[in-house]
């Protein structure tokens, strides 16, 4: 294989990765802004709890909301948290001929 062809070919491998960057990093932002929000809503179910009438027939479960959302978030944080490694690409081998 030529080195032009060589050259065009890893150009264009490098230029279909870039908008799987982009939607990665993408997701992380949405990702991030989703757990912030999770907090800010973890925040209100704790002073909904504290608002919450002591003399009721039926009681809303805000401990296991929060629980709920504790667990989302952590899940959230663990996938953010990962390492970001790129997955191994099998060299081309570049000869075609026998």
């Amino acid at each position: 294989m030529s080195l032009p062809l060589r050259s065009t070919i890893a150009a264009l491998v490098a230029a279909a990765a870039l908008p799987v960057a982009a939607d990665a990093d993408r997701e992380r932002e949405n990702l991030a802004r989703l757990e912030h929000e999770l907090a800010l809503l973890a925040s209100e179910v704790r002073a909904a709890k504290a608002d919450a009438p002591s003399i009721t027939r039926i009681h809303f479960q805000y401990d296991n909301l929060a629980r709920d959302l504790d667990l989302i978030r952590a899940g959230i944080a663990d996938h953010l948290d990962a390492p970001r490694h790129p997955r191994p690409i099998e060299p081309l081998k570049g000869d075609y001929r026998r």
